[in-house]
């Protein structure tokens, strides 16, 4: 092949030339045959660009890549992925198309730097103020969708890999962990439920079950009256209620799934409470009339045990929208008893009073595999957690006991003194006087 040279009398190599313009190309036959082609302003731009070409046709990479955004990754990912359960799967396209799809969702993948990711995870922390278990959901599907790029060779290397830990390390989220709600603040709650004048003693048998099984709101939503044992005094935990966007075209629905683990399938036993108001749900839907119209039926599944007074199946976001009424209420009885330091409860959601039955286990000295198999743990490590958390909380409530009477101790000793003192100092006056005299 004859040499060819640019209009500076410069040597062209294989697969480029200069237009008419002043520019220069180099064309390429990808692997699959397609023919390539990417233009510069200089000879040095252009063999820049050619020497990226070619590392990535050394390291497989495709030659249409720069042509692809993350967001078109996605679809493929939404496409593909199927070892999801629905409510999982809906929560995560959620995720994405709610907070990624928008911002570097629209980058060109082969742009998308590890420095994008990190400063739109700031962002979501600092700017957005979003709570770390919800950047966590968006890590996990934007870390699937980049996986998914690495495997089809759009890039080398999955750049997200331990953002996530290194956000938590400097936000210092490691040291944060769920509150279960303290004694007097459990006692606090549940007896206000459990107030038959109140406006929401109707909710007082669904939170007791909670507080007192420790169960997924899921599980406990999903409960039916051939799930139970009164006799016995026994739980069977087989299956979920979850409510989500499927992914045909009847949108959000209810449907019933398998526990969230295996470990998930249990049998909890009753305590005197949990099983008082199992019996207290069945009178008051026998007194309201509304057992009488509970013919929902979801995925085949019937006789739900706790139901809304239309008779469909409890809704989450309607228990945590009660949680929120019921705090508030609350409170403000509290307050107006004009105590002082009066208990009050804290903002929590469902998800915290199964960590509070948790913590309460722990506080009983109940062994750590009972703990994890009553709450249906399928790692060790996720009940060990809690129970470090918990141990060392009561080893500082105990130390700080002993610290106060530690000093109540050397006040008493002071007070002492200062009495023995003023003692010897009214003796010895008496003695002066008495020899005066």
């Amino acid at each position: 092949m004859a040499k060819r040279y640019d209009s500076k009398h410069r040597l062209l190599r294989t697969g480029e030339s200069e237009r008419a313009d002043g520019y220069y190309t180099y064309r390429w036959t990808s692997r699959s045959g397609k023919r390539n082609s990417v233009t510069a302003g200089t000879l040095e731009e252009l063999r820049e660009k050619e020497n990226e070409i070619q590392r990535d046709v050394s390291d497989g990479i495709r030659a249409d890549a720069k042509n692809v955004t993350l967001n078109n990754l996605y679809e493929l990912w939404r496409g593909l992925k199927r070892n999801l359960k629905g409510n999982t799967f809906s929560n995560y396209c959620y995720m994405y198309e709610q907070f990624v799809a928008d911002n570097i969702g629209m980058l060109p993948i082969t742009r998308l730097k590890r420095s994008d990711v990190k400063g739109f995870y700031n962002m979501l922390a600092d700017t957005r103020g979003l709570k770390i278990s919800t950047i966590d959901n968006i890590h996990t599907v934007l870390h699937q969708v980049l996986q998914l790029a690495v495997e089809d060779n759009y890039i080398r290397q999955n750049i997200s890999d331990n953002l996530l830990k290194e956000l938590k390390s400097s936000h210092h989220y490691e040291d944060a962990h769920r509150r279960a709600l303290t004694i007097p603040e459990q006692e606090l709650f549940l007896d206000f439920l459990s107030d038959e004048s109140s406006q929401y003693y109707h909710w007082f048998p669904i939170f007791t079950v909670m507080v007192g099984t420790g169960m997924r709101v899921g599980e406990v939503t999903g409960l039916r009256w051939e799930d139970i044992d009164l006799n016995a005094g026994m739980i069977d935990v087989n299956h979920t209620l979850a409510y989500y966007k499927h992914r045909d075209e009847n949108g959000c629905y209810f449907s019933i799934h398998s526990p969230k683990t295996r470990a998930g399938k249990r049998q909890i036993p009753m305590t005197e409470d949990v099983k008082n108001a199992f019996l207290l749900e069945k009178e008051m839907q026998e007194l309201g009339g509304i057992g009488i119209h509970n013919n929902v039926t979801v995925d085949g599944y019937q006789n739900f045990i706790f139901i809304n007074r239309f008779g469909g199946v409890q809704h989450q976001g309607s228990l945590n929208k009660a949680l929120r009424r019921i705090i508030r209420d609350c409170n403000d009885k509290q307050l107006l008893k004009e105590k002082k330091n009066p208990v009050l409860l804290p903002n929590f959601s469902c998800h915290s009073l199964r960590h509070t039955f948790t913590t309460r286990l722990v506080e009983a000295g109940v062994n750590i595999k009972v703990i994890q198999n009553l709450c249906g743990h399928s790692r060790s490590d996720v009940t060990l957690d809690i129970y470090t958390t918990v141990t060392k909380e009561l080893k500082q409530t105990e130390f700080d006991d002993f610290q106060k009477k530690l000093k109540e101790k050397k006040q008493e000793w002071k007070n002492r003194q200062e009495k023995d003192a003023r003692f010897s100092s009214g003796v010895v006056e008496k003695i002066l006087l008495h020899k005066q005299w």
